[in-house]
């Protein structure tokens, strides 16, 4: 077997054939591990911790914790004091361990760019070698939005602010997805004034509209200046080195550094899949059938961000799973009803299955609750800033679909609504399962109760 790229799907494939004794290699240009622990999950979770025990150190009087504000630091040396912490936890962007340990399970690891020349043949800079199944793994890149001018100013990728040491004054961050939220967060915290601009009419499109407005009203509560509806219509350099935006029908922004987190693309150019009869969809994602083999395939597999599917590290490694046990010999499905989506804000927004838009357009007859998490206790006796919880159901089978959350915790809460739509539970039962007492895992009780009344 040859798998191309070596990010979270590709290095859990590789792995696990190689423990059930299979030969295979691992083709990778760049890191084991991919992008996650060292330009893109591990480094934003870090930054963003750091920035959150910045402002939880600003509210200690309020909250109990002194009986005199402390002084900290300025924000520029607590900034790289973040960095270098960021920086130790993606260990420094080596991933000299990450090949250490793939190799020692067996797995041929080579360092090159592969491309399909034919049936069963894969060149990889020059050299040749064959395989009987072939798994592509090979992620994502960042999209570039077609700005007027984008190339006269400096732009950071994500990737490069995750790897950046330098603290800019002012910060542009185009596109309200998880990743630019997230940024905008991490950043403002020490004191950069950060602009988000989304086109779109709010954040994380695709999501609940009252979740994502929850989510905006958080970010703006951090002195972030959110604009949605807001589309760059081009970008131009200033004399004093700053990049200038001009907006459709709104103010010019000036700001020192620009990051482009407007999505990602599926990274399936120059692979030469064309080779044997393979072609991507209109966005480069690979199709899959229900077993993660690419569709019209016996031989050719796909997982993580490349299927477009669940583009994120905990849905490549599912579909990793799915790709390892059936080349194996097994026989398993993939089931993609009950994958959770976080936004790693502080509050998180954490969504999981349907929202009651998608419900409709699949013709499923739906009813919702809602829970203000500013009723529950923890949220008083945590000083937290409240949330809000929407849950939608299924009227004929009488089970939950579809959960979203803007609130403390969520991230970690949200399993509970993943488990019981991926499982099916009836809503009853959910109904009568207990919480401990004082949770943010109580503001299911609710709304599920008031589910379960309705469909009694």
């Amino acid at each position: 077997m040859v798998v191309l790229g070596a990010g979270s799907a590709g290095e859990w494939v590789a792995g696990g054939v190689a423990d059930a004794r299979g030969s295979v290699a691992l083709v990778e240009a760049s890191r084991v591990g991919g992008e996650c622990p060292y330009v893109a999950c591990i480094p934003s979770k870090g930054m963003l911790r750091s920035a959150q025990v910045r402002e939880d150190a600003r509210h200690l009087v309020e909250r109990g914790g002194a009986s005199a504000p402390v002084a900290l630091d300025e924000d520029e040396p607590a900034y790289r004091a973040a960095a270098r912490r960021r920086d130790d936890l993606s260990s420094h962007r080596d991933d000299t361990d990450a090949a250490r340990n793939i190799t020692r399970r067996g797995v041929t690891l080579i360092r090159g760019a592969g491309r399909v020349t034919g049936p069963g043949v894969i060149d990889i800079d020059g050299r040749q070698i064959g395989y009987r199944d072939l798994v592509v793994a090979t992620g994502s890149r960042p999209a570039v939005p077609p700005i007027k001018g984008l190339e006269k100013v400096t732009a950071w990728t994500s990737d490069q602010a995750l790897s950046a040491q330098a603290r800019p004054a002012s910060l542009m961050i185009l596109g309200g997805g998880a990743v630019g939220c997230e940024l905008a967060q991490a950043h403002t915290r020490f004191g950069v004034t950060v602009t988000l601009v989304e086109a779109a009419t709010q954040l994380v499109s695709g999501e609940d509209a009252a979740v994502a407005a929850e989510l905006a009203t958080a970010l703006r509560s951090s002195n972030i200046d959110v604009r949605l509806g807001a589309e760059v219509k081009a970008m131009e350099a200033t004399g004093g080195g700053q990049a200038r935006a001009l907006l459709d029908g709104g103010p010019v922004i000036e700001t020192e550094q620009v990051i482009l987190a407007a999505g990602r693309t599926p990274a399936t150019d120059g692979l030469g899949l064309d080779a044997i009869g393979i072609t991507p969809d209109g966005t480069g994602a690979l199709t899959l059938d229900p077993r993660c083999r690419v569709e019209g395939q016996d031989h050719v597999w796909a997982a993580g961000d490349v299927t477009g599917i669940a583009p994120y590290t905990h849905g490549a490694n599912y579909q990793a799973q799915v790709v390892t046990h059936n080349l194996l010999g097994g026989d398993r499905v993939a089931d993609y009803r009950a994958i959770p989506r976080v936004v790693y804000t502080h509050p998180p927004m954490a969504s999981v299955g349907m929202t009651t838009e998608q419900a409709h357009n699949e013709g499923i007859d739906v009813i919702t609750a809602t829970m203000d998490m500013a009723q529950l206790a923890r949220t008083a006796t945590d000083g937290a800033a409240g949330g809000l919880l929407i849950l939608v159901a299924d009227r004929a089978r009488k089970v939950l679909i579809g959960a979203a959350a803007v609130g403390p915790g969520a991230d970690e809460w949200i399993s509970e609504a993943s488990v019981a739509i991926r499982a099916s539970i009836p809503l009853k039962t959910l109904a009568d399962v207990v919480h401990p007492f004082p949770t943010f895992a109580q503001a299911y009780e609710i709304p599920l109760r008031e589910l379960a009344a309705q469909l009694a």
